[in-house]
């Protein structure tokens, strides 16, 4: 694999004690004996934030043969702790060895960065530590691969794009659906005019939810509340805060569902509509913001957007969905239905539907639009790394779709429609809607 001269810090040296920046450091004891493959055979990974969501990740890149995960972060101490364990657990079995240690954790990202050793990282933390984390791996001279949601404001999804572009780094952002075959063939669908002529897309996801604790309480030892926190604003620490559902539906860390969970079928719509270098010029809508508790993130929707031919969006959470087509409301929690004058093709995680079901046994030809085809998203990224190709869900698909849900979270929060420019990026004629474009971060963090 590619070598990096280190960035700004210097190469975090793994003693055998604990460092005052990383002060529950697991050291790679036994990698003398079981050396990690060297680069021209693996691609060596840290993984940056590993509770649920990360841990899971983490799994699915630990099961590729051409993997080797050597390092997890996080500012839960506990987290570190059972991720190398079970890290070097699943190594050990394949080394055949009972004292593999070859994961090494740290408290703060940027000791993981200074590594040379590490080819690419994946973000997997709350939602507002998503592009501040990504930018300083891309300058570290990292590849990254980045969960779901992208950025807590656009100006967050254009300065990583920016960053991205001009190191030629290798971006994968966390859509996975466009790596199962039946979002791909619905969008080839779609794209080859088999529905006829596309005018209505519907979209549905998973609702949110209010409430959570306001009482401050003491912060758990063996946690970096601060490091957690990063740029978002300060608040005392309560139960709730930093659980997944506090990260999730607080308006400090994250836009809420409506971008969190919203992204996966709206970024099919994108796929399908062909509109991965463009977007919508129009959108409105309106949301449930909760007043009383913790959750301040919109917690249910019905919304519309459009796009410059006219094809119409809307985008509803779950507990809003009405029947969508006469005998079709969706069976799963997510999904995206396209209709044209001569047919539709609906497609969630559980089912790939259409009128007429002929369409579903259609073949496409070599002269038809294919597209990108990958089986795996991880695999997909790995790949990449290899090949300095672009991966199925590259950072101009990524900033765009974000986008959508970036603009719809200011439409409702102003209550009115918003205008806006797909080529210049603009919101047209609305100076305040222009500046919910942009968040302040707390000091000392910049983009």
């Amino acid at each position: 694999m590619k070598s990096f001269s280190l960035s700004r810090r210097s190469f975090l040296k793994v003693t055998a004690g604990a460092t005052a920046a990383s002060p529950f450091l697991l050291t790679p004891s036994g990698v003398a004996n079981n050396p990690i493959p060297p680069p021209s055979e693996r691609v060596t990974l840290g993984h940056i934030g590993v509770g649920g969501r990360g841990s899971e990740v983490q799994k699915g890149f630990q099961s590729l043969p051409a993997v080797q995960c050597v390092a997890a972060c996080d500012p839960f101490q506990s987290r570190v702790i059972d991720r190398c364990e079970a890290i070097n657990r699943f190594y050990a079995e394949q080394h055949s060895s009972a004292n593999y240690q070859g994961c090494a954790g740290y408290r703060d990202f940027r000791d993981l960065l200074a590594r040379e050793d590490i080819d690419g990282v994946v973000v997997a933390t709350p939602d507002h530590w998503h592009v501040p984390i990504a930018i300083e791996a891309v300058k570290a001279g990292k590849d990254v691969y980045v969960e779901k949601p992208l950025g807590v404001s656009f100006e967050q999804d254009c300065a990583l794009r920016d960053v991205v572009k001009r190191y030629g780094a290798v971006f994968q952002y966390g859509t996975q659906q466009r790596s199962g075959r039946n979002f791909r063939f619905a969008c080839e669908l779609v794209r080859n005019g088999l529905i006829g002529k596309l005018h209505t897309i519907h979209v549905w996801c998973v609702s949110g939810d209010q409430g959570g604790s306001m009482q401050p309480v003491p912060v758990p030892e063996g946690f970096d509340y601060d490091l957690w926190l990063g740029p978002a604003p300060y608040a005392p620490y309560t139960t709730d805060r930093c659980t997944p559902q506090g990260g999730y539906w607080n308006y400090d860390t994250s836009l809420g569902y409506i971008a969190g969970w919203g992204v996966h079928p709206l970024d099919i719509a994108q796929w399908g509509k062909g509109a991965d270098q463009t977007g919508p010029v129009e959108f409105e809508g309106t949301g449930d913001i909760p007043t009383d508790g913790l959750y301040s993130t919109i917690t249910s929707w019905e919304t519309t957007f459009r796009y410059g031919d006219g094809v119409e969006v809307r985008y509803v959470s779950a507990n809003r969905v009405r029947p969508l087509i006469e005998g079709y409301r969706g069976p799963h929690d997510h999904g995206t239905t396209f209709i044209g004058d001569k047919g539709w093709v609906s497609v969630d995680r559980s089912h790939l539907l259409a009128d007429p079901p002929s369409l579903l046994e259609t073949a496409l030809g070599e002269d038809a639009i294919l597209l990108y085809e990958s089986e795996n998203h991880c695999q997909n990224f790995i790949d990449s790394i290899r090949s300095r190709q672009e991966t199925v869900s590259p950072i101009e698909s990524a900033v765009r779709v974000d986008t959508i849900s970036q603009l719809l979270n200011i439409s409702i929060r102003l209550g009115r429609k918003i205008h806006w420019d797909p080529g210049a990026e603009k919101i047209i004629g609305d100076p305040d809607a222009e500046r919910m474009l942009s968040r302040p971060m707390r000091c000392p963090w910049t983009l």
